[in-house]
């Protein structure tokens, strides 16, 4: 969400757009690259720590949904197949990817949701804005995860290769040069469709669900009276149910990415048709495998992120622009 909080509706969308534009215009408020620069590095840094912290869940959900005849045995059975069979050093497998991946993706994600809503908002003007703002939200945010995605796909296949085959290579620089030297650019892309697919709808749900979810609360209790931990709180809470809403909406998607990461495809075929051959073997119900694993992840990560986002805005006094919840 943005920076500065709403101030409390008048009831009249006019008036808002007047005490939202003049709140705005203050001196003391950042705009521009001040404004947005804070907003993606704010962005960067959450995304970069909780996918991070969380390779060793990524690890097992990954290996659920590639070998679900093996890990069978659930997120903690599948902790323990892992570490007995490969080392305690093995659930942290693609970390270096991951936490680089998902600081760029972090920026252009955050900022470009920040940069787009603001532009949506000076398109539409205020009125128009506020009262379709659900579709604001929507459009804002999947037009920043497009950008977002270019940036994450070539690290994303790079994980997704180091987990799926432990002997690969021994890290990122690594294995990033072996695909490169071995596959092309393109194999970097391969499930960039997938990654759209996965992204963009989960990107969406997240943060509609958040806005939508705070605004619920702020309608209950000022937000100017809460103290800072309690709106910390409140962004847990909320970014909470928007993980899970975002979970269940990118599950099969982010199975049909690890799948078809895992290995390259055949002479002469074709990312579609990989992509239509993998849906057919996995089935409603394939798609969904490692979902246990993945609500843990994406609902602790998403209100985490939202968390240390809304806390590293204010450490920066990134401040400012026009917001259009009531």
């Amino acid at each position: 969400m943005a920076a500065a909080p709403p101030p409390a509706s008048t009831g009249s969308t006019k008036l808002d757009a007047l005490k939202q534009t003049a709140a705005a215009a203050d001196p003391t408020k950042l705009s521009g690259l001040q404004l947005y620069s804070r907003f993606a590095f704010a962005g960067a840094v959450c995304c970069s720590v909780t996918h991070g912290a969380l390779t060793p869940v990524d690890v097992v959900k990954t290996r659920i949904q590639l070998d679900p005849v093996k890990y069978n045995k659930g997120l903690i059975g599948g902790f323990r197949q892992v570490i007995s069979s490969e080392g305690a050093g093995a659930i942290w497998t693609g970390f270096g990817p991951t936490a680089a991946g998902y600081f760029l993706q972090g920026a252009f994600k955050f900022g470009g949701y920040e940069f787009f809503k603001q532009q949506s908002i000076n398109y539409l003007g205020y009125e128009t804005a506020s009262n379709n703002r659900t579709a604001v939200y929507l459009a804002s945010s999947a037009a920043a995860e497009f950008f977002a995605d270019i940036a994450l796909c070539p690290l994303e296949a790079t994980r997704i290769r180091l987990v799926s085959e432990p002997t690969f290579a021994s890290g990122l620089l690594s294995g990033f040069g072996k695909i490169l030297k071995n596959e092309g650019v393109g194999a970097f892309y391969s499930g960039f469709g997938p990654i759209l697919f996965k992204q963009v709808p989960y990107t969406m749900a997240k943060f509609v669900v958040f806005e939508k979810v705070s605004e619920l609360v702020y309608q209950t209790v000022d937000k100017n009276s809460l103290s800072s931990g309690m709106q910390t709180t409140v962004n847990l809470g909320s970014g909470l149910v928007a993980g899970f809403a975002a979970a269940l909406v990118s599950q099969p998607a982010d199975t049909m990415l690890s799948k078809i990461n895992k290995t390259k495809g055949l002479p002469g075929e074709g990312t579609t048709s990989r992509l239509i051959k993998i849906a057919k073997e996995l089935g409603l119900r394939g798609s969904y495998a490692g979902i246990g694993a993945r609500l843990f992840m994406v609902g602790t990560l998403t209100a985490g992120q939202f968390a240390i986002y809304g806390d590293i805005k204010k450490a920066l006094g990134a401040t400012g622009g026009v917001e259009i919840a009531k």
